[in-house]
């Protein structure tokens, strides 16, 4: 193990990097007290050696780093990828690639959903990983052994986990669903923050369009003076208060002063006034600009037992070719195929359709029945004549 802190022990690194098939790639970083994740580490684990990287460093320079994560001929293996990419793209403005997520390739490969990296690599390296280290100030300086070894230790196990995932996959035949689900990670549009569609997280107290216009004009004002500020959104205001004041439409300094979560001092205030702002343009927005949200789909009448049997079909094609279900379909999906032969939904399209999606038509169809047979549940096709 080596610990790198300056650039040209970077540069030494990544140019030894050179020719590798793949490097194992790991961050660790800290958000409690900011709105953006200050990158503390980045672990990066090749064929040779291994190194932590102290990207808190005086003076270091990551570009070489952000080079190694673009070079097109060198794989980069995460688990759990999402956080980490979201990091370097903001961080260099660019996505890694070529890309693969130990996560979603284990789901593949019937790990089950979302399988911590501590299951994995014990099933797949025997490793077992000390968890003491898991909740560090990873920001404070010096890091001690201990930190370093555990930090390492998520790409160094990482590596022979791969190659078994790998091999299962090249086996089974299934590349391309790990390469179509890769392409949601490395698409820049997965990571970018647009404040006007913040009120899309929230938890909705109503669909009225003119609640939704109010309350997607001060969300935005809250992610946009969150980021403006570096701090967490519930620094800024929390959910609860943005629902209210959505309902309540406050139009006064002295109304605003009376919502939940806030005081005088906060309503006669620069942050004050520009969210009095923020909710004239809601209020004042014409009827037609208003948005709206989809109305909640019900699983249509007599539909509830052809969604059940949908789950049960699910589970069997899923454990017969271990796959998580999670990947394959979502509950909404399955009650979208109950209610339509062509939802547009991922469950009928591509590998998913051909694993799961034909089957769960023709069973809705009377194309095919489940049966119990013993311990076990069996698939069978319906004669045409008993259709």
């Amino acid at each position: 193990m080596s610990l790198i802190s300056d650039t040209a022990a970077l540069a030494a690194f990544v140019a030894r990097q050179a020719g590798a098939r793949f490097v194992t790639v790991d961050t660790e970083f800290m958000r409690d007290r900011t709105f953006w994740p200050i990158l503390c580490l980045v672990q990066v684990a090749g064929p040779e050696e291994a190194a932590v990287i102290d990207a808190m460093a005086p003076g270091i320079d990551l570009a070489p780093l952000y080079g190694l994560m673009v070079d097109p001929t060198i794989l980069k293996v995460f688990h759990a990828a999402r956080q980490d990419i979201e990091i370097f793209f903001h961080q260099s403005g660019k996505i890694p690639t070529p890309i693969v997520d130990t996560q979603v390739a284990a789901m593949v490969c019937g790990f089950g959903d979302a399988v911590s990296y501590e299951t994995l690599a014990g099933k797949l390296s025997g490793a077992r990983i000390d968890k003491s280290s898991r909740f560090t100030d990873w920001a404070h300086r010096p890091l001690t052994e201990r930190q370093l070894q555990y930090a390492l230790s998520d790409v160094t196990h990482l590596r022979p986990a791969y190659e078994k995932l790998r091999r299962r996959i090249e086996k089974s035949g299934r590349a391309d669903w790990v390469k179509e689900e890769m392409a949601v990670l490395t698409d820049p549009a997965t990571y970018r923050i647009a404040p006007r569609e913040a009120w899309r997280r929230l938890k909705l107290r109503s669909d009225k369009p003119r609640f939704l216009a109010i309350l997607r004009e001060i969300a935005a004002w809250r992610e946009e003076e969150a980021q403006r500020r570096d701090l967490p959104r519930g620094r800024i205001l929390k959910d609860e208060s943005l629902i209210e004041i959505a309902a309540h439409a406050p139009a006064t300094v002295e109304d605003l002063a009376r919502s939940r979560g806030l005081g005088r001092g906060f309503a006669e205030g620069r942050q004050g006034e520009t969210l009095l702002a923020a909710i004239r343009r809601g209020a004042e927005l014409p009827d037609s600009e208003c948005p709206r949200v989809p109305p909640r789909r019900d699983t249509p009448p007599g539909l509830g037992p052809i969604v059940d049997l949908m789950r049960v079909l699910l589970k069997m094609r899923c454990e017969a070719h271990e796959v998580a279900t999670k990947l394959v379909a979502s509950a909404e999906d399955l009650e979208q195929i109950a209610a339509n032969d062509k939802a547009e939904v991922p469950a009928l399209a591509g590998w998913r359709r051909e694993l799961f999606g034909a089957d769960a038509l023709a069973l809705k169809n009377g194309r095919l029945a489940l049966t119990a047979a013993g311990r076990h549940i069996k698939i069978v096709e319906l004669p045409v004549a008993a259709q």
